[in-house]
């Protein structure tokens, strides 16, 4: 993941019509979708959340995941931390598990981050976690069998960069890691990345998703060749969907538009500001302050703000993809499991309000959000300071309205660009979310 370079990627944002050039778009036919592919959308779209793993040898040094770059780490003696990498307390099924009873219902995983190691089994690299550590099994295997047996959809993490390898081209990162030429060899590494997806599409079964990463580290004009990348993809896998972070509008072949750091439409961070497509939206963020283990990082976002996010991902028609850094023994850190649990408490409750939905009707405002189901409107009431509201929904015919936990009634009255609704009760201090569901 992206970090540490944002002003300079925020420069090259600002020239994002540049950036949507035939040349970056590698000048692709028309991309028409399967209807497996279409299925599978839908799917995602249903989800609405997501669990984000990054994990590989940086979580052995527990500053994140950019300490290969940050630090000028030469690449052959960081490569010696493959050496000792041992995460004896690893446990996929626990990891599931734990994923599973948060409410989230796919995981992304880091297959091979920007640091190039490859967290599975591959034949085009010794380079990975079962010929370079003394761990000797395939992580990705394991996971990938387990969300298969629980009933959990898992997507793939890909970076596009690697600071590792001689014939990966420079970049504006990686660059004093040691490697003898900034040139590299382009079509040898596109070749073995495309080996690599091909590997990970045949031999884990199925795969919800190939989530991209690194596109931002080259210049606008550089051509990454993702036409037949894309194409090999969904060749081998029709159903699954191709995303790419690139933090600009989606190019064809892609299925799904990705939001780093913030929620469509915003741009706090400086990583987002380009147009909302048509496409499923996702948005990825950390729970604490790394993607990757930082054992100084324990501050970490309370349970009522992951909800929140969660709640508002949703109203905006997005997925929230929430990341935690396994540890380098192999667990996932205790703070983590216990946001989990949380939030698994309140989905439990209240999913039905989130899982299926679309944003809803009324778009998002200050006192919160929406989101719709068939002839279901759940109003979602962050932040309100008396009992009344307006939902500005023209002449349309409310048939009843009510709490949502408690089946309170809720007073409705016809104003002229809607609705007002009086609740029973002024919300409380400690209510997360107030939840009123008005049927049409």
């Amino acid at each position: 993941m992206n970090q540490l370079f944002s002003l300079a990627l925020a420069l090259c944002l600002s020239v994002s019509a540049f950036a949507q050039s035939e040349t970056t778009t590698t000048k692709a036919h028309d991309y028409q979708p399967t209807a497996e592919n279409m299925a599978s959308r839908q799917a995602f779209q249903d989800a609405k959340f997501g669990i984000f793993l990054h994990w590989g040898l940086y979580s052995m040094l527990a500053t994140g995941e950019w300490t290969m770059t940050n630090k000028n780490l030469n690449y052959k003696e960081y490569a010696k931390l493959a050496g000792g990498f041992y995460p004896s307390r690893f446990n996929a099924a626990a990891w599931v598990s734990a994923i599973k009873a948060s409410g989230a219902k796919y995981i992304c995983f880091t297959t091979r981050h920007h640091e190039g190691f490859s967290m599975f089994k591959t034949r085009y690299s010794d380079y990975n976690i079962v010929d370079a550590t003394p761990f000797k099994r395939d992580i990705l295997k394991e996971l990938a069998d387990e969300c298969h047996k629980q009933g959990i959809r898992l997507h793939l993490y890909y970076s596009h960069i690697d600071w590792y390898r001689e014939d990966a081209v420079w970049g504006r990162t990686g660059r004093g890691t040691g490697r003898p030429n900034p040139q590299g060899n382009w079509q040898r590494y596109y070749a073995f990345m495309n080996n690599q997806l091909t590997e990970l599409l045949t031999n884990y079964g199925k795969i919800g998703a190939i989530w991209f990463d690194g596109w931002w580290d080259q210049q606008p004009d550089f051509d990454w060749q993702l036409e037949g990348q894309y194409q090999l993809i969904h060749r081998l896998q029709p159903a699954c969907l191709v995303g790419n972070n690139h933090h600009t509008t989606p190019f064809q072949g892609e299925d799904i538009q990705i939001f780093e750091r913030d929620l469509p439409g915003e741009n706090n961070a400086g990583l987002s500001g380009q147009d909302i497509s048509r496409l499923p939206l996702e948005t990825c963020e950390t729970m604490n302050g790394m993607w990757g283990y930082k054992i100084t990082d324990q501050d970490y976002k309370s349970d009522t703000t992951l909800i929140l996010y969660i709640v508002k991902a949703a109203g905006m028609n997005a997925n929230l993809l929430m990341n935690i850094g396994p540890q380098p023994d192999g667990e996932l850190p205790a703070v983590a499991l216990e946001r989990l649990q949380k939030v698994g408490q309140w989905m439990k409750v209240y999913g039905e309000t989130i899982y299926g939905t679309r944003g809803g009707m009324v778009k998002p405002h200050d006192w919160g959000v929406t989101t719709q189901k068939d002839n279901r409107l759940f109003v979602h009431i962050l932040n309100l300071h008396d009992r009344s509201l307006l939902l500005p929904i023209g002449k349309q015919r409310i048939k009843k309205a009510f709490v949502y936990d408690t089946k309170q009634p809720v007073k409705v009255e016809r104003c002229q660009t809607g609705v007002v609704l009086t609740l029973p009760t002024a919300l409380s201090k400690d209510c997360i979310d107030k939840i009123i569901e008005v049927q049409f």
